[in-house]
């Protein structure tokens, strides 16, 4: 019996092909919009892949080709996770926002186990405010400092904050917007392994303030997003948003938001293929600085799966719509000085379009951050940072 059903599915299959008629398949995801917020954009342009700085403290740039607008670009500062330091991992995002118009500076911020995460703030301001200063100059590369943008991954977010917490102090450019994709790695307590927050409270109150997490692996992603927007205290809640993307499997591929789902890797973002500058002259009576190792520079089995996964990620419609879009209206919202209300009432920014058969994508949860007190219970560290060797990085399975 078994036999002759199997026997006759197999024969309709056929007939089906024969007369043309295809058995139906499983929807299809949405394409990336061919342009606006998060779309293709000019794909005609060339894009300029440069480095500045020096061999082993550099920071990778990138923008369109051609002489700068009058007001020079937006700049795009873009704080990866921890141990994904060649920009190709981040390449599909990187190009969909050069060829947006933006100037992305990319700091290479940590050298894969030399680098303790207690030195990767101050790593990083030391090479954003270097590259700033090295393109001012340039005509075509032209940063606009009063429209500058901040995106950090994983430990690229709480990474992202300190320096808009540390801004003024460093003389950096005051960001008009954080944008916290899986944001994790915190330290718990000052003696943890992982990234200390500095005082979030010297964030500017006009700074714009995006926390986006998945609704996988989500546990320590949204302790740390929240711990984020509570302890930026000087910034209000109409300027803060939480968001969380969620997976959706109605179709094929199916949909699904991890924590390195933000991640999209495209070869020609290679670093290793871009030049780098050359070594300055030393001076041969000048003593090197020791170096000491520490076993928080080491990743651990935890993250070099995660930093896995991240290297071999590929953008799809979470990246266009959940993440791409929302920034780029964020970015927009925050250079124009909107508030996060106005995000949050655009059906736009929670949208996710339809699969191919009209099914809908599961929307962007968008939520206002509740009023919190003004004490900072210890976070659980999140994934991507340094943190102890039970995280976020590889939450615990049922």
């Amino acid at each position: 019996m078994h036999l002759k059903a199997w026997h006759g599915h197999l024969a309709g299959g056929f007939l089906g092909l024969l007369f043309g008629l295809a058995p139906a398949l499983g929807a299809m995801p949405p394409a990336q919009p061919a342009d606006g917020p998060g779309g293709v954009g000019d794909r005609a342009a060339s894009v300029v892949k440069r480095a500045v700085g020096r061999s082993g403290a550099s920071s990778f740039v990138f923008y369109k080709s051609g002489a700068a607008p009058a007001e020079g670009r937006s700049v795009v500062v873009f704080l990866h996770g921890w141990g994904a330091v060649n920009p190709q991992a981040y390449g599909a995002w990187i190009d969909h926002l050069a060829r947006q118009g933006h100037l992305v500076v990319f700091p290479r911020f940590q050298e894969p186990n030399r680098t303790r995460p207690a030195d990767a703030t101050a790593n990083a301001e030391r090479l954003l405010k270097a590259a700033l200063s090295d393109l001012a100059g340039d005509a075509d590369a032209r940063p606009n400092l009063a429209k500058v943008a901040l995106i950090g991954h994983l430990a690229g977010a709480p990474i992202a904050a300190n320096i808009a917490a540390d801004a003024r102090t460093q003389d950096l450019p005051v960001p008009k917007l954080i944008f916290a994709v899986m944001p994790g790695g915190i330290a718990s307590n000052p003696k943890a392994r992982g990234i200390a927050l500095d005082d979030l409270a010297a964030i500017a109150p006009e700074t714009l303030i995006v926390t986006v997490i998945g609704d996988k692996d989500a546990r320590a992603a949204d302790a740390a997003a929240r711990r984020l927007l509570r302890e930026a205290s000087a910034v209000g809640a109409d300027r803060k948003l939480f968001v969380r993307a969620l997976s959706d499997d109605h179709g094929f591929p199916a949909l699904t938001a991890t924590l390195a789902s933000p991640a999209g890797l495209d070869a020609g973002y290679d670093g290793s293929a871009i030049k780098m500058p050359p070594e300055p002259p030393r001076d041969p009576k000048q003593v090197a600085p020791g170096f000491k190792w520490t076993p928080d520079m080491a990743l651990t089995g935890e993250q070099q799966t995660l930093v896995s996964q991240i290297n071999n990620a590929r953008a799809d419609s979470l990246d266009y719509l959940a993440y791409w879009k929302t920034f780029d209206l964020a970015a927009a919202a925050a250079f124009s000085g909107a508030d996060a209300t106005s995000l949050k009432n655009n059906a736009r920014f929670s949208d996710m379009e339809r699969w191919n058969d009209g099914w809908p994508v599961k929307r962007l949860a968008v939520e206002t951050p509740r009023p919190s007190p003004t004490h900072a219970p210890a976070a659980a560290p999140a994934g991507g940072g340094a943190p102890p060797a039970r995280n976020a990085t590889a939450p615990r399975r049922p």
